[in-house]
């Protein structure tokens, strides 16, 4: 048993919904930042048992912030606090990153509307940590009418996703398809069932060597 999937499994504070195997994931992409200063955001509050949860598995040096359209204020703690807006406004999402600093991780969770999913991430991506981690999570909406989803309905966010492969590669293309902030910002894209995961970081010099004996 896992320390996250344990303290899931045992939590009795307020109550926290998450789908069970997104935890491997969890553990893989945010166990670097544990016990040093980190801000994470969490996109979706609900009744703010996960934001209790990172608050329990980062440590005492992480800031966690839930934002939320609700007011969600009653799940405000040490460590945790709480701002009511807009997913998709970036007034009120540039307001979140003056107030606590480039983001380390973003947990999105919100309303999985695909134009908000789409905003967010257009918005947050370019303004976190040069070393951070988003992670889109519930993406099986990307699949649903409701939320504006549809298989390969070009304004998914999974379709975005999936173009945003080839801008990880830019610099292989040949000149095809010229490097973007985005190339040179990201090291890696994971898809994982209903979850796309961005791993930001610094570039090693890209080059090939051949070692070892014929």
């Amino acid at each position: 048993m896992t320390e996250l999937w344990s303290l899931f499994q045992n939590n009795d504070g307020n109550i926290i919904h998450k789908w069970t195997h997104y935890f491997p994931a969890y553990e893989e992409h945010f166990s670097r930042f544990k016990n040093r200063p980190a801000v994470l955001v969490e996109i979706g509050v609900f009744k703010g048992g996960s934001l209790e949860l990172w608050k329990k598995f980062l440590g005492p040096r992480v800031q966690v912030v839930g934002i939320d359209i609700e007011d969600k204020s009653e799940y405000e703690q040490d460590q945790i606090a709480i701002r009511q807006g807009d997913q998709s406004d970036p007034v009120f999402l540039q307001s979140v990153v003056d107030e606590f600093g480039p983001p380390d991780i973003i947990i999105d969770d919100g309303s999985h509307q695909m134009e908000h999913v789409t905003a967010s991430f257009e918005f947050l991506y370019p303004r976190m940590s040069p070393t951070g981690v988003y992670f889109v999570e519930d993406m099986h909406t990307a699949y649903w009418p409701e939320y504006g989803g549809g298989l390969r309905k070009a304004d998914t966010f999974i379709e975005k996703s999936k173009h945003l492969i080839d801008e990880l590669n830019a610099d292989h293309a040949r000149g095809a398809l010229a490097p973007t902030d985005f190339t040179r910002s990201t090291l890696s894209i994971h898809f994982f069932d209903s979850c796309v995961i961005f791993e930001k970081g610094r570039h090693l010099p890209k080059h090939d060597l051949m070692i070892g004996k014929e």
